[in-house]
């Protein structure tokens, strides 16, 4: 299942220290320009969303919404996460590939 890949990337990333999650390391990676993808939870406050979807058009960092903070925080071995960066080309790349190809089969609007 798509999802499970996602989810299954996520942990990859963090393994290989690709990824940070928490608002103050993803606001600061996004800010010296070494994030790739930034991916915030579905049940992120709207305030929180608006405020990562500024700074990553800012910053020109492709942004999604994917899971649940309790999901997001699960798959990289934490407690419940609102927002993760990935810092690697790669594993940008495959997200983002595996991200649009699930919003491309469902109805989703970005």
């Amino acid at each position: 299942m798509n999802n499970d890949k996602i989810l299954s990337l996520l942990g990859l990333a963090t393994k290989s220290g690709k990824l940070v999650s928490g608002e103050f390391m993803v606001e600061k990676v996004v800010k010296e320009h070494k994030a790739r993808l930034v991916i915030i939870a579905t049940d992120t406050s709207d305030g929180s969303k608006k405020n990562y979807r500024d700074m990553c058009t800012f910053y020109h960092v492709p942004i999604y919404e994917y899971g649940t903070k309790e999901t997001l925080g699960h798959c990289i071995g934490k407690e419940i996460r609102a927002a993760v960066a990935v810092s690697d080309e790669g594993f940008a790349k495959s997200l983002i590939q595996k991200l649009e190809d699930l919003t491309a089969n469902t109805e989703v609007v970005k």
